[in-house]
Formats: C-alpha cells, sequence, structure tokens
C-alpha cells in the first residue's frame, strides 16, 4: 500500500468514524467496477449487501422509536430513509465520493451518478458490518443518518411540509417552491381548493383542500415524498366527489397576486 493510498483510506475512515482492521476489505469498499480487475473485485457485492443491512437497521430503529405507529406508516418512513436521493445526501455530506477508487472515466471532475454516490455508501456499512459486526453497523447508521431519520420522524407528528418542502428545495436546488390553484368548486362560504406545488418546471401531483392553506400542505406532502422516491400519500379526490372532468376546465391562479401560469 502506498503513501497515497494510505491517506485515503486514513481520510475515509476519520469521515466515518469507524478505523478497519481489514484494509482491503475497506479498498474493496471504495473500489468502483470502472478501476477493479475484474467485477467481484469492485464494492458491487458489498453494496448488495449493504442496501440489505441498511434496510433492517432503520427498520431496527423505527420498531423502537414509533411503538404505536402500524405497519404501513413504518414502511412509509423506512422507505424515505433508505431511498438512493438519501444515501446519496449523507455519502455527500460525509465526503466519501472523494475517497471512492474509480477508473479514468470518472476522474478529473466530471460529476459522480447518484447511483454510484449512494452505492459507497451502502458498500461502507457493508465493510464496516464485515469488519467489526452489528453493533458497529447500527452504530455507524444511526450516527450518519440520525437526523434524517428525526427529520422524518417529526413530519409524521403533523410538522409543517410547506416548510420542509421548501428547506429541501433551496437547500438542493437553489430555488423556493410555489404552489398553483388549478381549480376551485363550492359555494363562497364553503369552496374548496385543488392545489399542486411546482419546483422550476416541474408540477407535482395535486391535492384538494376546504381552503388554499390546507391545500397547499396537501400539495407540498405530495411533493416532498415524490422527492424522496415515495408515492404521493394525498390523493386527488374531490371530498365531495365532484365530476373529476372538470377540474381542469378553469383558469390556473397563483396563490396571490399576479398573472396565471400554465405549468405543464
Amino acid at each position: 500500500m502506498d503513501f497515497a493510498q494510505a491517506d485515503l483510506f486514513d481520510r475515509c475512515e476519520e469521515a466515518i468514524g469507524y478505523r478497519f482492521r481489514d484494509r482491503s476489505l475497506l479498498e474493496r469498499c471504495l473500489t468502483h467496477s470502472s478501476a477493479a480487475r475484474t467485477r467481484l473485485d469492485s464494492n458491487e457485492r458489498l453494496e448488495f449487501l449493504g442496501d440489505a443491512i441498511l434496510g433492517a437497521i432503520v427498520c431496527e430503529v423505527l420498531y423502537e422509536r414509533l411503538p404505536q405507529e402500524p405497519e404501513g406508516e413504518m414502511t412509509r418512513i423506512k422507505s424515505a430513509v433508505v431511498s438512493r436521493l438519501i444515501c446519496a445526501q449523507v455519502s455527500d455530506l460525509m465526503g466519501l465520493p472523494d475517497c471512492l477508487i474509480v477508473g479514468k472515466g470518472l476522474q478529473f471532475g466530471v460529476a459522480m451518478p447518484q447511483s454510484l454516490v449512494a452505492a459507497v455508501f451502502e458498500s461502507i456499512l457493508a465493510g464496516i458490518y464485515l469488519d467489526g459486526g452489528w453493533g458497529e453497523a447500527c452504530a455507524f447508521v444511526r450516527r450518519a443518518m440520525g437526523p434524517i431519520i428525526e427529520e422524518l420522524l417529526q413530519t409524521t407528528q403533523g410538522r409543517n411540509y410547506k416548510s420542509l418542502l421548501q428547506q429541501l428545495v433551496q437547500k438542493d436546488r437553489g430555488e423556493t417552491p410555489r404552489y398553483v390553484v388549478l381549480a376551485e368548486s363550492g359555494p363562497d362560504h364553503s369552496k374548496f381548493f385543488r392545489v399542486a406545488a411546482v419546483i422550476g418546471d416541474k408540477r407535482f401531483a395535486a391535492a384538494w383542500g376546504p381552503n388554499k392553506k390546507a391545500a397547499q400542505q396537501r400539495a407540498a406532502e405530495n411533493a416532498w415524498f415524490a422527492l424522496h422516491g415515495q408515492e404521493p400519500p394525498c390523493d386527488d379526490t374531490h371530498p365531495e366527489s365532484i365530476d373529476q372532468d372538470d377540474d381542469d376546465s378553469g383558469e390556473l391562479f397563483l396563490d396571490g397576486a399576479g398573472a396565471a401560469d400554465s405549468v405543464d
């Protein structure tokens, strides 16, 4: 092992908070198939194992933290935590992509795919499990993903989805979500509104509400879950089961002053 490689491993171990007994295992965790002699020498098998271990650990955490929640709700939260998006974000925050050993095609400033960034986190988790056992693997996941798990748990307890969505989008994309009223129905004293969240040029699944504020919250919830790779939890069925064929027949209104904005 040369000095440069030893320095790379030192930086990785500092980032993950774990020192490997077997550094050849750490080397395999960090070796992408583009730099491996054969695919069996890459981190692909470790990624496969790490994905399963991550799911099991997150399930254990949720089982402990949510003693009153049904299986379906725990499954929904678990799916968000172990999504490729979240794994890639955690991997980036820890600086793991900078420790990855890749072939020439992925070097020299070329942006790494999200799947590759997420995969190195999962392979490192598998390596920690094989090197140090279940307890060390659990400690790593709780350390690395604890804040994200807590954020997701808070959303199940009535937190503000508009605020959560805005924080997520501004951090990751430097944009602010907009909310578009697609339709409204009912008399003035009892109106319902159909609203969709819009980020850039993408419109997310719409939702109905008894006022604009409630409809925006539900639309934000749909967008927030979609960005975490999950199905929108708020369906688009009118509370009074009106004819949905007429939902988009009117104008589109922005929430607040300004001209109507048609978004695909």
